[in-house]
């Protein structure tokens, strides 16, 4: 291997072992695959309880990369999953923001294994020989297969690191590995208090099974309500249309209009025989009026009811009346626009996971700045303190003496983090 000034990194992510370890850490053995079934749902926002344990349990893609870079220069960095579930395309921003090569592997076998090991170390032996000057290996998984794995990168001279989560990682791996860290353990990583994301996805169940508007209840009770046939002595309502018919004109009357129930009842109480599904038509669009009245007196322009009259039954467009769709102009729409993060507080955070970083691995008290900048061009490459508005990064540290302290003695410039 011929010899390099600087290390060389190279970054495996078993993607689905590390989501599938960190949510089963976060909330019990074996969770992931008891809610397999309700994730997808979760995804698309059907299952708020679900929903509120996938964020609990995300995984920060940032963090793990970041402390890769502390080896050395990220040669290349890839992540071996089935991009098609929900689960995984999710961390679609966060995989962008690194730059990371996603390897698909669908399935292929009906218990879903999608055989991320096997390519994984094909790809590992193959770069070594293909990329000589790699000098570093990380593993970002906790399977015990990988062990061959971290055993043949050492007998070809590459230093190896192994990444996993607490719980789920193999005691063999972490002895093959020349290095090994929990995920836990890295910097950024908040610690896990099991009370508090007990109490918060108790909290999103609750609140999933108890809905807050009680007009769209009404609604959906008048449109499920069986429609009875009409007799001489009145107009075929039921008392379960009656009910309803009450509550919609209580709930419109809140919103400033007390007049659209009385009114579709009246239109519904014809003296034909044919008036029964009238009736139950005209009390489902008073209720949603209703809904339709107090969603708009927070905001007229959010939701529009469009109805049709076809004959005697009015057709209702709109598929939900608590749906609120807004519609971007498409010259301010861009499907890639992401929420950014302030520039000032992004550099702040980097100076501090790059400090973190250094202290942890060199365990020094002081680093040298020229290091701490080199790691963090690492992390981020993007990262100048000039256009920060900075003429040198002693300024961008002095900046921040909340967080950092800067010695300056001769040409020697040195920091750390600011003790508590």
């Amino acid at each position: 291997m011929p010899e390099t000034s600087e290390p060389r990194v190279a970054v495996y992510l078993d993607f689905d072992n590390i989501v599938i370890s960190r949510y089963d850490q976060v909330h019990g053995r074996g969770q992931f695959m008891r809610d397999r079934t309700r994730i997808a749902d979760a995804v698309r926002g059907d299952d708020p309880e679900i929903s509120e344990k996938l964020t609990l349990a995300t995984v920060d893609i940032g963090a793990i990369i970041d402390f890769a870079a502390s080896f050395g220069t990220l040669v290349l960095t890839r992540a071996y999953a089935d991009w098609s579930a929900p689960v995984n395309a999710d961390y679609r921003q966060q995989l962008v923001a690194r730059a990371i090569d996603l390897v698909q592997l669908f399935p292929a076998a009906a218990y879903a294994k999608n055989g991320a090991d096997i390519r994984l170390a094909v790809d590992a032996v193959e770069d070594m020989f293909r990329l000589p000057d790699l000098t570093h290996v990380v593993i970002v998984a906790g399977d015990s297969d990988y062990i061959a794995l971290a055993q043949r990168c050492k007998r070809l001279g590459r230093y190896v690191i192994g990444i996993g989560v607490a719980g789920s990682t193999s005691k063999a791996l972490a002895a093959a590995c020349d290095e090994f860290d929990i995920y836990d353990s890295l910097p950024g990583i908040p610690a896990l208090d099991r009370a508090q994301v007990r109490a918060s996805v108790e909290a999103a169940a609750a609140a999933a099974a108890s809905p807050d508007d009680d007009a769209v209840e009404v609604a959906l009770e008048v449109e499920a309500a069986p429609v009875k046939k009409a007799t001489r002595r009145g107009s075929g309502k039921s008392a379960a249309q009656k009910a309803a018919e009450k509550k919609a004109a209580s709930a419109d009357g809140a919103a400033g209009d007390t007049t659209s129930a009385a009114d579709a009842t009246a239109e519904a109480s014809g003296p034909t025989t044919d008036t029964t599904a009238a009736t139950a038509e005209a009390s489902l669009e008073a209720a949603l009026d209703a809904v339709t009245a107090r969603t708009a007196s927070a905001a007229p322009e959010a939701v529009q009811t469009v109805t049709t009259t076809s004959g005697r039954r009015a057709q209702r467009r709109t598929a939900a009346p608590a749906v609120v769709i807004a519609e971007p102009d498409d010259d301010d729409h861009d499907e890639d626009d992401e929420p950014t993060e302030d520039p000032q507080d992004s550099a702040t955070n980097l100076l501090q996971r790059a400090l973190e970083l250094g202290h942890g691995k060199d365990d020094a008290e002081w680093l040298h700045s020229s290091a701490v900048k080199t790691h963090m061009k690492r992390m981020d490459p993007s990262f100048s303190e000039k256009s920060l508005g900075f003429r040198s990064f002693s300024d961008f540290v002095k900046a921040r003496e909340n967080i950092a302290e800067l010695e300056e003695t001769g040409h020697e410039r040195l920091v750390r983090l600011r003790q508590p």
